[in-house]
């Protein structure tokens, strides 16, 4: 069977999700349906705005379904008449059976992780905070638990010692989309085998996977497994007692957004990026250094955080000489 002949429904929003359709596309996958968020008003004029992936639906002349609710049973109906053999969902809201178990051949997810490791809602951003060298994108099919079905195909992916959240996701983006485009291939030509997430030590991890490397090599999963909850405003308070590789990593991972802060004058600082600066020294923790010109550091347990990209509340972003030209402690 060709890929042409699979019928295809794809369920994404966000520019994240636009690579993997594209990625589809491209291989001369039949994409027979496109579902994504409706449009939003956005902006001062409140403008009705179409999504990343219905911009480019339009633009590829793709069938566009936009559902209020993915339960409505008009939707259901609607999605039904397409037949699609396979559902590919990527960065999409969280599906109901009635939809996920509909295809015969099920519905796969692009998950941004070396599943079992990392599941949850923010997997790019604690990979980073938890100063991990290295990740990687999944392929597997949905079941009830949240990213727990049969893995497909995997391909990790090397952390840069100062590479961000944003940065890592645009090379994510590529990346998944690569694998997505494989993991289809693999579906018809019999090579992508779903993988149950075994047992190990009392916690779930892979086995016979099928994986790609990209500029790295695979280490297996070892260990307790790490989850990637969703980010509440307490994570991103920066806790100066720490060590300066922790709140690197902290600042690397939620850069750019939400954002790690502390605090300046009283007023909120937003920290995009920072340097570190091992020494001893005897100051107390969360103290602020500054020459007024180029630098603005914050001591802390082993050393201090040079931050060299921020954001004051009420204030644009900007980097750290400017920010120092027009600011006093």
């Amino acid at each position: 069977m060709e890929l042409s002949a699979l019928r295809i429904v794809f369920l994404g929003t966000p520019d994240f999700a636009v690579a993997s359709l594209d990625a589809l596309v491209q291989a001369g996958c039949n994409i027979v349906g496109v579902i994504t968020a409706p449009d939003k008003p956005a902006g001062r004029g409140m403008k009705l705005t179409e999504s990343p992936v219905k911009k480019y639906a339009v633009s590829k002349a793709l069938y566009i379904m936009q559902p209020e609710k993915l339960k409505n049973p008009v939707f259901l109906e609607e999605l039904k008449s397409l037949k699609a053999d396979v559902q590919v969902v990527v960065a999409f809201r969280m599906l109901p059976v009635a939809v996920w178990d509909m295809p015969p051949m099920g519905t796969i997810n692009v998950h941004g992780s070396l599943l079992p490791q990392y599941r949850g809602a923010a997997p790019i951003n604690w990979a980073i905070i938890n100063g991990e060298k290295e990740t990687g994108v999944t392929t597997f099919k949905l079941q009830h638990a949240i990213d727990t079905g049969d893995i497909l195909l995997q391909t990790t992916i090397p952390i840069g010692e100062n590479e961000t959240a944003g940065q890592l996701h645009d090379r994510m983006m590529l990346v998944g989309a690569e694998t997505l485009a494989s993991t289809m291939k693999g579906l018809l030509d019999g090579t992508a085998v779903p993988v149950g997430q075994q047992k190990v030590n009392g916690e779930e991890s892979t086995a016979n996977v099928q994986q790609l490397t990209v500029n790295g090599s695979h280490s297996a999963v070892n260990g307790e497994l790490k989850h990637a909850p969703k980010i509440f405003t307490e994570t991103c308070q920066v806790n100066w007692a720490a060590s300066t590789e922790t709140i690197h990593n902290l600042i690397r991972g939620l850069s750019p957004y939400p954002t790690a802060f502390t605090f300046i004058n009283e007023k909120k600082l937003k920290i995009f990026a920072a340097a570190k600066e091992l020494v001893l020294h005897n100051h107390e923790n969360g103290e602020v250094f500054t020459d007024h010109k180029t630098y603005l550091k914050y001591s802390c347990a082993d050393g201090y955080i040079h931050i060299t990209d921020l954001q004051l509340e009420g204030k644009k972003r900007m980097l750290v000489e400017e920010f120092l030209r027009g600011f006093r402690l």
